[in-house]
């Protein structure tokens, strides 16, 4: 067998395991990320977690602005890859690239496609209480996630799954199932499958006002959100002018108004009865369980939080 060439697309935490697999069996030739951001307190620079990783196992790595620019273009040519894998890159890819002859453009994306293309795929899954979600390899064409598949697999999502537990378990099946493709591209056995068009549905990336809590929901809505958006942008709500961030709740059976500070432990209404607040987080601080924040931070029984 000629061993395969591959470039490696792919920016957070969720790509690197799969960047971890693909390294152990075959020559990556080069890393693409975004390109590290400024962080504002100190200015210092922040590398994508896949950058750190590239650096570990001594990859080469690039993180142009954007790739449809000649250097970035012949420099792909040049390198002469078999594969471009991409994981949660976080960019187009042109289709100046896209139609390069020998070159096939592979794309890991966390859902059972044409179920939740786009930006967001396991975050929309929790919100929207899928009882499953999976993993597909497709090629690339131009319209966003909408390519063929070769290999799906699907894992199911669990009561206490959130956007952290199923990422990794996302992950792992991808880190596996990338190997699987390309062992079938070896014996050419390669086969795909157009997505069916009617069955389309989109994950569009989320939007920072989502995370802030409404208590108007019913309690299965808002523990679906917390999960999804758990850690990031995470789900919270303002109690005097702070910012509290709610990291882990459930459902419970207390009833009352909207809003209301129903225990002296956060319970808290919504729509249809209440959520225990377990876990919590004041801006700029660590989380702590309820209990232990309430001892330094006053929320008093019968307060209506907005």
């Amino acid at each position: 067998f000629m061993s395969y060439r591959i470039i490696f697309m792919g920016t957070p935490e969720f790509s690197v395991p799969i960047l971890r697999s693909l390294n152990l069996k075959y020559k990556i030739v080069s890393v693409f990320t975004q390109s590290p951001k400024k962080k504002s307190r100190g200015q210092k620079i922040l590398k994508s977690p896949v950058h750190l990783e590239a650096e570990k196992l001594n990859i080469p790595i690039r993180h142009p602005n954007n790739l449809n620019n000649e250097t970035e273009i012949q420099f792909i040519k040049k390198v002469k890859a078999h594969f471009v894998v991409v994981v949660a890159y976080g960019q187009m890819i042109p289709d100046k690239l896209l139609n390069e002859k020998n070159l096939i453009f592979l794309n890991i994306h966390a859902s059972l496609l044409p179920k939740w293309r786009g930006a967001a795929p396991i975050q929309r899954s929790i919100m929207e209480r899928d009882k499953e979600t999976g993993i597909s390899i497709m090629k690339i064409t131009s319209k966003l996630d909408a390519g063929p598949c070769m290999l799906q697999e699907s894992t199911s999502i669990d009561d206490k799954d959130n956007f952290l537990s199923l990422s990794k378990k996302l992950s792992t099946i991808g880190s596996r199932l990338i190997l699987e493709a390309l062992s079938l591209f070896k014996k050419d056995e390669a086969r795909f499958t157009s997505q069916k068009q009617e069955l389309v549905s989109y994950a569009k990336k989320i939007d920072k006002k989502e995370s802030e809590i409404n208590w108007n929901e019913s309690a299965k809505i808002l523990i679906a959100k917390i999960k999804g958006l758990n850690p990031y942008p995470g789900v919270w709500f303002k109690h005097k002018n702070t910012r509290i961030k709610i990291i882990e709740a459930e459902e419970s059976k207390h009833q009352g108004k909207i809003g209301e500070v129903l225990t002296d432990d956060l319970i808290v209404g919504c729509h249809d009865s209440s959520i225990k607040i377990n876990l919590v987080q004041k801006e700029g601080k660590t989380a702590l369980p309820s209990k232990s924040f309430l001892m330094g931070y006053k929320i008093k029984k019968g307060e209506i939080l907005y």
